[in-house]
């Protein structure tokens, strides 16, 4: 571990490390001007200097982690130079390519590393290029890369660590979904990115979607009259769950390659099995977040966005199956809002693996799916009204909202002076996750909870207070100034 002297003086160091990089290219670049060199050096149409690119850097580059690097290095504005994975190399990430078998591909940082080296290698018509350096512990690649951003795709019980270790140097920051493991940590780490000023991103893509600014146009125009009510229904995982009702009996030894202390992390320490890692960590309350964690930020955002919620008044969980290890697959939760902007009070239910019943709007026989909005004068199923004779004689809303340049690219042009992203931390997706953690806080709570947003305290429960954040493992801090 590093004193926490060192990591401050560290972070300075970096800041200035930046602009005399930024200098010291600048004048390369320049003096350049006058000789015969590639277009990719000079820039031009299609191409951007060297000393003009944004630098990124991957940490957590497994399934999801190594598709957002492939994208990111696509923009000619930035630069990949770095990744950084507890795991040198491994199969088993599904997400890794929807389309094929899990175990066939490879994921960690010495794949990554060598995907990001191939690409830049082709893009610059070279035999080989040697430029994407790899490490294991996102700490060292903090100390010894001056990058402008990074990219966060660890699993969940990391995130907040890492991303505030990233916005305490001035980084631009793009975490994957959820934002942080719990409520206390969403806070935090957007409380931060406000006071460092800085572009931040959540990998929620549907919020950049067209289907997106479609049920909002809809709400815009009075279609559904106003709303009270939003249902999102999630059918539950599409991976098979743990075999066990506890941890698995087994300790077998760890895979080579893989720290396992590091992927621990501020985790309670317990052996290594792969029903942990590298893909089932969600399913267990220490490493995840469960389904409202993994699908929360995605089906939630379009409701925050079109309704213009804030902090929910209340929450209450139903579930039967709950136990200390593992999240469940079958529960509800029911959120309640208050009136805002000319708005009614919304209440808003999460089901899943179980079906509500029907809204008085939708045909008999017709099979409910999606999100479903319920206004006093009609309902919305998806980014369809119901029932579908409605549908055919009300159309399309009038296009009144911008459309996205793409969820990516919001986040490019952000760390390049441009707008704020469309979910970035402050305005939109700090909120997004502290909400749909809260519902974890209710599961674990077994009771109708309470809730002062702007306080962060739940009223009702001075016990459940504790759930909104647990103690790290020796060692490890949120802050690192602490």
């Amino acid at each position: 571990m590093h004193s926490s002297n060192r990591v401050s003086r560290v972070g300075i160091a970096l800041r200035s490390a930046r602009i005399s990089r930024r200098g010291f290219l600048g004048g390369i670049a320049a003096a350049a001007a006058t000789a015969i060199v590639p277009r990719h050096v000079l820039g031009g149409a299609g191409h951007v200097p060297p000393s003009e690119k944004t630098t990124l850097a991957g940490i957590g580059v497994g399934g999801q982690g190594i598709q957002n690097m492939i994208r990111f290095q696509q923009f000619p504005e930035i630069q990949v130079v770095a990744v950084c994975d507890v795991n040198r190399q491994s199969g088993g990430y599904l997400s890794w390519n929807w389309s094929q078998g899990k175990e066939t591909r490879l994921a960690g940082r010495a794949p990554a590393r060598r995907v990001i080296d191939e690409a830049y290698a082709k893009q610059k018509n070279i035999g080989k290029y040697r430029g994407c350096q790899a490490y294991a512990d996102y700490r060292e690649l903090l100390e010894k890369e001056d990058v402008d951003a990074v990219m966060v795709a660890t699993p969940d019980h990391s995130h907040a660590m890492i991303t505030l270790a990233a916005i305490e140097r001035g980084k631009h920051v793009y975490c994957e979904k959820p934002l942080t493991y719990s409520v206390y940590e969403a806070r935090q780490v957007a409380e931060a990115a406000r006071r460092a000023k800085v572009a931040t991103q959540l990998g929620n893509q549907g919020q950049a979607s067209e289907e997106d600014r479609l049920v909002r146009e809809f709400i815009l125009d009075g279609a559904l009259g106003p709303v009270h009510e939003v249902k999102i229904l999630w059918g539950g995982a599409f991976w098979a769950g743990p075999e066990w009702d506890g941890r698995p009996p087994e300790t077998p030894p760890v895979p080579e390659g893989l720290d396992w202390d590091l992927w621990l992390g501020p985790a309670p320490a317990r052996p290594y099995h792969a029903a942990y890692h590298p893909w089932r960590w969600r399913d267990w309350w220490d490493f995840g977040t469960g389904q409202i964690g993994d699908m929360g930020c995605h089906k939630l955002s379009t409701v925050f966005k079109a309704l213009k919620l804030a902090h929910p008044t209340s929450v209450e969980a139903k579930c039967d199956d709950l136990n200390a290890e593992i999240y469940p697959r079958r529960f509800e939760l029911h959120y309640e809002f208050p009136a805002r902007d000319g708005m009614p009070p919304v209440k808003l239910s999460w089901y899943n693996g179980l079906l509500p019943p029907p809204p008085k709007h939708l045909e008999a026989g017709r099979r409910m799916a999606g999100d479903l909005y319920i206004g006093e004068t009609g309902t919305l199923m998806g980014h369809r009204i119901v029932p579908e004779s409605r549908m055919q004689e009300y159309g399309r809303p009038p296009k009144v909202l911008p459309r996205s340049v793409g969820h990516d690219k919001e986040f490019v042009d952000a760390c390049r002076g441009g707008e704020p992203a469309g979910s970035d931390f402050v305005a939109h997706s700090g909120l997004l996750t502290e909400t749909a953690l809260l519902g974890n806080v209710a599961l674990r709570a077994g009771k109708r909870l309470e809730w002062d947003g702007p306080s962060c305290k739940i009223t009702n429960d001075a016990e459940a207070n504790a759930l909104l954040h647990r103690e790290y493992r020796e060692g490890w801090m949120l802050k690192a100034e602490s």
